[in-house]
């Protein structure tokens, strides 16, 4: 299982607003999925107290609902991290280069999550 983590979380949001997010956040990752052909069994966005988000090995993704009051582009590094450690299981050379060929400078992305 890998996890992403952070000591500061967004603010609330509504039931609606929560909703709404939830279904555009898996919407989100049925998109990168599709795009980096992973077979996801099972997506959970779900209060998660130490991490951003989880995989295992069998298909099962889980994903912080705190995700849920950040910007796009935090949602696909987190979304594509998880799915990439499908094919590579660390955050190796192979794993850093793929994060770069799908999403650029993605350590910035990275750092926004470690600020706030």
């Amino acid at each position: 299982m890998t996890s992403l983590c952070c000591s500061t979380r967004p603010a609330e949001f509504s039931a609606v607003t929560i909703l709404d997010s939830k279904k555009a956040f898996k919407q989100r990752v049925r998109h990168w999925t599709d795009k980096l052909d992973v077979d996801v069994q099972w997506l959970g966005v779900r209060p998660m107290r130490n991490k951003w988000a989880s995989c295992s090995t069998n298909g099962h993704l889980n994903f912080n609902s705190e995700l849920l009051g950040f910007d796009q582009d935090v949602w696909d590094y987190v979304i594509v991290h998880e799915l990439l450690h499908f094919y590579v299981p660390n955050h190796g050379k192979l794993w850093k280069s793929l994060m770069r060929a799908h999403l650029g400078d993605y350590e910035k992305t990275a750092r926004k999550l470690k600020i706030n």
